[in-house]
């Protein structure tokens, strides 16, 4: 029997040739990019920097696609929305110091969002290395120990000998199970330095697999089986698994209602009669999760956000299927099951007894019933006509990304994505300035639909500068700005606590001159024409800005009390 870890990767003639007689002038940085080849890499983000100018010189001599962006986050965020949407590891090219600091955000939510982004940074060079003040531009006593916090792992290059296994290590990181950011860090020296190396041909870019226990998922598929009201939470695992299939499967087989959390959009249809939706944050939704007798947790933590604010309270026996480790059992007792999300559903397919429970669709009409009625008693019909609007305007297969924004906090609970892998959003980390940049990084991953990025305006402000990226590379991405004057929710969140809202107000430009300034179309529109407006900028191609100006309000919490 031959496994995929017994497998030689061979190098064709031609790449045999190219190492035997490697063409002159290579450096270290040649070495990053054919490594990058090798391991299937098409395109690479970032921003040069002094340190990290190997690297980009080599680039020429590739043929890897390169996009540079304005800010190190917002690249660190396209390369986030490139990973989420291909699956691949996405390379982002930082520089030392500030550079490689300024990245910190983005991947924090790559992090949290398990999206496969491969940073590698350059450093100063390596006799300064050590934690002593040489005094070298962008210094840091360990630059590296900014990032352990943040990324999944990392990985120091001293010599260009270790260059090609340090990213091949750093690729199977990122994209085995749970997916996510990893750091590689380079010296100057040893990425200028002309090489001897034989050129990197091929890269063994199998990542490891993360199966279920059987026995786990026995007593499980048990569980299930036996159960007189089981229902099911996916999270974001189920859609970077690719699982959204099985998944369903698996509902229906057991007559399981499901909810997706706000990472988790698109991992079950919206109108199949087993889905509750994404209304988690609501108390008719907590009530039904926890009057639960068996409830299955796939790929989430039950954090914050997934759990009304930590007022669920589970009654039943509690299943959690997670490959982050650390989140097994992390909130709730469970029978905890470490596992990729797709062969842990494969497993409970294979073993779970079919159940038939011919009252399961009515208890999910009358809980969305009940949620529909608490939200029209509180007289946000504008908030839902925006919403309504946005959805006919976006074509049923294109992606959007939607920053911290009013009307993104709505689209978590409200929003059909109408497909896996649709929807996304900062919500993992929670940061500012996601939407557009991310937006950008999918729209490189896949030219041939439009893409929307939800902005507020003080959101918009963190990743206008990209208003030039998104014109030098005719991406086709619109751009829907809520202009409220201020960070809305902020002051949303203040004037319910205090009484008065401080810090929020914002003095902001106008933002259709400014897209013109950049040669991006751009329009102002009213709630009565976006649908119209925003379908006919999606409809253009290239970039395009829409700005919408409006106060938005959210819906009453109900963790409150």
């Amino acid at each position: 029997m031959t496994h995929d870890h017994d497998l030689v990767l061979r190098p064709t003639p031609a790449q045999a040739e190219a190492a035997l007689n490697p063409p002159p002038g290579r450096n270290g940085g040649d070495l990053v990019v054919e490594t990058l080849a090798g391991l299937g890499a098409t395109t690479v983000f970032g921003l040069p920097g002094q340190h990290a100018l190997g690297v980009f010189d080599a680039l020429r001599r590739s043929d890897l696609r390169y996009v540079g962006l304005r800010v190190e986050n917002n690249a660190g965020f396209a390369a986030d929305a490139y990973g989420r949407v291909t699956g691949e590891a996405a390379p982002l090219l930082l520089s030392t110091g500030p550079g490689a600091l300024t990245s910190l955000a983005a991947l924090q939510e790559a992090a949290a969002a398990s999206a496969p982004v491969l940073a590698i940074s350059s450093q100063i060079p390596t006799r300064g290395l050590g934690g002593g003040r040489h005094g070298y531009l962008h210094e840091l006593p360990d630059q590296a120990a900014s990032f352990r916090g943040v990324v999944k792992s990392v990985h120091t290059v001293r010599a260009q000998s270790q260059i090609p296994s340090a990213l091949e290590a750093a690729w199977k990181s990122a994209l085995t199970a749970p997916h996510g950011p990893v750091w590689v860090e380079i010296p100057q020296d040893v990425l200028l330095a002309e090489t001897t190396i034989p050129v990197v041909t091929v890269g063994d870019a199998f990542p490891e697999e993360l199966p279920p226990r059987p026995e786990l998922t026995a007593v499980a598929a048990d569980l299930l089986s036996k159960a007189a009201r089981p229902a099911i939470i996916a999270g974001g695992g189920v859609v970077r698994a690719d699982a959204s299939g099985k998944l369903r499967q698996l509902a229906e087989r057991l007559d399981a209602p499901v909810v997706t959390t706000f990472g988790g959009k698109g991992a079950f249809p919206w109108t199949h009669p087993l889905s509750l939706q994404s209304w988690l944050e609501d108390r008719h939704t907590t009530d039904f999760l926890e009057d639960a007798d068996v409830l299955l947790v796939i790929g989430s933590g039950l954090g914050e956000l997934s759990s009304n604010y930590h007022t669920f309270k589970p009654r039943g026996r509690v299943i959690q299927i997670e490959a982050d480790l650390g989140k097994l059992e992390a909130n709730h007792p469970a029978l905890g099951i470490h596992a990729d999300a797709r062969l842990a559903i494969q497993a409970l397919l294979e073993t779970a007894r079919e159940r038939r429970d011919p009252t399961a669709p009515e208890r999910v009409r009358t809980v969305l019933s009940r949620v529909r009625e608490r939200i029209a008693s509180q007289e946000l019909t504008l908030e839902q006509q925006l919403l309504a609007s946005v959805r006919k305007a976006l074509p049923a297969d294109s992606p959007s990304f939607w920053d911290m924004t009013i009307l993104a906090y709505w689209a978590w609970s409200a929003f059909d994505p109408e497909g896996s892998n649709h929807m996304h959003s900062a919500q993992g980390a929670g940061g500012l300035g996601y939407g557009f940049p991310a937006a950008l990084g999918a729209a490189v991953a896949d030219p041939t639909r439009p893409v929307l990025a939800v902005s507020g305006d003080g959101g918009a402000l963190y990743s206008v500068a990209e208003l030039a990226t998104a014109k030098q590379y005719d991406l086709n991405v619109t751009w829907l700005i809520v202009d409220d004057g201020g960070y809305g929710i902020l002051r949303e969140y203040m004037t319910d606590t205090f009484g008065r809202a401080t810090a929020t107000e914002l003095t902001r430009p106008d933002y259709v001159a400014l897209a013109e300034s950049f040669g991006v179309p751009a329009l102002r529109t009213t709630p009565e024409s976006l649908e119209t407006d925003l379908a006919k900028a999606l409809a253009s191609p290239g970039p395009s800005v829409v700005v919408l100006p409006a106060v938005l309000r959210m819906f009453a919490p109900t963790h409150l009390g």
